[in-house]
């Protein structure tokens, strides 16, 4: 049976399949000529404090710094629209809101870090999309972060990517944000892109902008190492592996130290990033008052995309990297038995 929500004026819309799950809710394809999609959380912590937080979310719209966000040709945010409840229920009860659906202009960001399915659903790109990809998405956030918005939970899982390296976000309900005198705080946080600083704290405790900071250094990361997480790898030293975060804890990073970790022979090599973004990786990592802010990274990776600073390998030229190496970082890789950036397969005859 498919379910009708509504909204506070009466309209109403039937949802279509479902098409995503998190931690919290389901979003659901909605009915209608436009390209919109639907999240209910049937179960919130508090269903009031959810209530006001997408009230406030869904006014906020029209409000100058974020119509300067939702600015622009395709939208980079899925922004509330309209709170919606299921149809039958409690007529003062918010159990979700509509947005825009990004399907109808990006794909799941995770696409542009798995090789074999990015050879398949995003066959023209090359290390130069995933340092355009980089940029918008650390111009993105700057921006999020000069309207006063902090994400919280920045993942692959809430974030979109088109061919060309255009970068949206989604699931801006979980945003930490202020509304007159009231503080809507974050409050979700994900293994592996939570900073070291946040491992531990009690759940609740607001993040800020330097954790923000922190997870887009990892994204970075796995976009220019072909899906690598910073923080993978065998501890060394022995014992086992038990998680990225404990990791993160404990410093175990190839960039930070390369006696740290154990990885297999195939991953990319630590030398194919450029020295400014590797040391802007180590500044990352080593804590958080050296970190590169958002903006930081954005001025580091617009000069690596200036004329003259990539270059085409002349056996594949789907291989591109840095002129800073002399040879090809990805000829390399495929020498070691696995390449991230494959040639097209030849025809034949």
């Amino acid at each position: 049976m498919a379910l009708t929500v509504v909204s506070g004026n009466g309209r109403t819309w039937r949802l279509t399949e479902q098409i995503g799950s998190g931690s919290e809710g389901f979003v659901y394809g909605v009915d209608d000529t436009r390209p919109l999609v639907a999240k209910l959380v049937p179960d919130p912590p508090d269903p009031e404090a959810f209530r006001r937080r997408v009230a406030r979310l869904v006014r906020q719209r029209r409000e100058p710094r974020t119509v300067v966000l939702l600015s622009g040709t395709p939208v980079r945010l899925s922004w509330p629209l309209v709170p919606i409840r299921t149809a039958g229920g409690d007529p003062e009860r918010v159990d979700g809101y509509v947005m825009t659906d990004m399907r109808h202009a990006y794909q799941p960001f995770g696409h542009l870090l798995d090789p074999h399915v990015r050879r398949a659903l995003l066959p023209g790109a090359t290390w130069a999309t995933a340092l355009r990809a980089a940029l918008a998405l650390a111009r993105l956030l700057a921006q999020v972060h000069a309207e006063g918005y902090v994400v919280g939970d920045l993942k692959p899982d809430n974030l979109w990517v088109d061919g060309t390296g255009r970068v949206g976000m989604a699931d801006v309900d979980s945003w930490q944000f202020t509304d007159g005198p009231d503080t809507f705080a974050g409050r979700m946080r994900t293994p592996g892109y939570t900073a070291p600083e946040r491992i531990g704290v009690p759940p609740g405790t607001p993040p800020d902008s330097a954790s923000d900071d922190f997870a887009l250094a990892v994204l970075v990361h796995q976009l220019l190492v072909a899906g690598l997480h910073p923080f993978a790898g065998h501890p060394a030293e022995g014992g086992d592996y038990v998680s990225y975060d404990d990791n993160v804890v404990h410093g175990r990073c190839r960039l930070l130290d390369r006696t740290s970790v154990l990885l297999p022979r195939s991953v990319p090599p630590a030398d194919l990033l450029p020295r400014p973004l590797a040391e802007g990786f180590r500044a990352a990592f080593a804590g958080a008052g050296s970190r590169p802010q958002a903006a930081g990274w954005a001025g580091l990776l617009a000069a690596e995309l200036a004329p003259g600073r990539l270059k085409v390998c002349a056996a594949n030229d789907r291989h591109v990297h840095t002129v800073e190496r002399p040879w090809c970082p990805w000829c390399d890789q495929a020498g070691r038995g696995c390449d991230s950036y494959p040639p097209e397969p030849r025809e034949e005859a």
